[in-house]
């Protein structure tokens, strides 16, 4: 592993014309086409300035808030920017591995950052006592898939610190078990994308919800009309009970594609999953010696696109992100394995 991992390094950048991503992690290849439709409804108005009041109400309500605890951002990536931007944390502090865009932001926006980096040993599980301070933490957490305990993660708030939750994935863990979007602590800050579930990547929708005072902070740094119209179209639909309805369902189905997904690379001699046990994402996090051969081997000579994992502080070569896709997928990616001699 590199002395200092590409913390811009993304799984967009593994995928390519002809191959199979397994490398970015959103679920479906294109929105549902009741979702497209009412994006598509807002095109004859985009002569109009963006109006944020109704997407927010909608997110409030759906995490039982008032308004001036929800913030409308252009993707989550835009909610770490203005983190970044905002905020003079005394001690800013990165739980890795996770998500490097929170850090790559702090980074740019001048702050010295701190690392506490979990271990496989411990299934990359949190001790909430090795946390002196915490910016952000991934629940569940990117490229792990690890889920920590809300209440563990409830336990690092108080008053002065700022808590950074990014719930990504939440939405993909049945029942969300472990969320605090709907919680008030001192300085919590919970993140959320609309990508990936729905297949929003292209469309940047994500939001803030928690602390009102910390979010009035965001929402000064914040560029006007951030969010275009189309994506507070998607933010309204994809509140409704028939969305969340959806969505559940397809996480039930994405934990189940997991749990084979799983099942099937421990077959392989050399494979393990180290967060299997703690796991909840849609993705796996695979432990193979000569993973990044492996990667590279599998790209060129069966066109699957694997995440490679080095760029992730505390992993190194030796570790690959695989998203969850049908068992379809699975199997002939095992098959592929299989013939590289694993």
């Amino acid at each position: 592993m590199s002395a200092e991992p590409d913390l811009r390094h993304h799984g967009d950048r593994e995928v390519g014309p002809g191959l199979v991503d397994l490398a970015v992690n959103v679920r479906v290849a294109r929105p549902p086409r009741w979702l497209l439709d009412r994006v598509a409804a807002t095109l004859p108005e985009l002569a109009a300035y963006p109006d944020a009041t109704d997407a927010t109400t909608a997110v409030a309500r759906l995490h039982r808030r008032s308004a001036d605890e929800v913030l409308l951002t252009s993707g989550a990536a835009e909610a770490f920017v203005l983190l970044a931007r905002a905020l003079r944390p005394r001690r800013a502090v990165v739980v890795h591995p996770q998500f490097t865009e929170p850090e790559a932001a702090l980074r740019a926006a001048g702050h010295d950052v701190e690392r506490v980096l979990l271990t496989a040993e411990d299934g990359f599980r949190l001790d909430p006592a090795s946390v002196p301070d915490l910016v952000v933490i991934g629940n569940p957490t990117n490229p792990t898939g690890v889920l920590h305990p809300a209440e563990d993660l409830a336990a690092l708030a108080r008053p002065g610190r700022t808590l950074v939750v990014d719930e990504a994935f939440m939405d993909a863990v049945p029942g969300q078990p472990a969320s605090l979007a709907s919680a008030r602590l001192p300085g919590l800050v919970v993140l959320r994308s609309l990508t990936k579930t729905w297949g929003l990547a292209g469309l940047r929708i994500g939001y803030a919800a928690g602390d009102a005072d910390t979010l009035a902070l965001l929402r000064a740094a914040q560029p006007l009309w951030s969010v275009s119209s189309p994506a507070l179209a998607a933010a309204i639909a994809c509140s409704e009970p028939f969305a969340q309805a959806e969505a559940e369902k397809l996480a039930v189905a994405a934990e189940a594609d997991r749990h084979y997904l799983e099942e099937r690379l421990l077959e392989l001699p050399g494979c393990t999953l180290p967060a299997r046990a703690y796991a909840r994402a849609p993705f796996v996090l695979l432990h193979v010696e000569g993973a990044d051969k492996l990667r590279l081997r599998l790209r060129e000579e069966h066109g699957f696109a694997l995440r490679r994992a080095d760029t992730f502080p505390g992993l190194g070569p030796d570790w690959l992100r695989i998203a969850v896709r049908d068992r379809a997928v699975t199997d002939a990616l095992v098959a592929a394995f299989r013939e590289l001699g694993c």
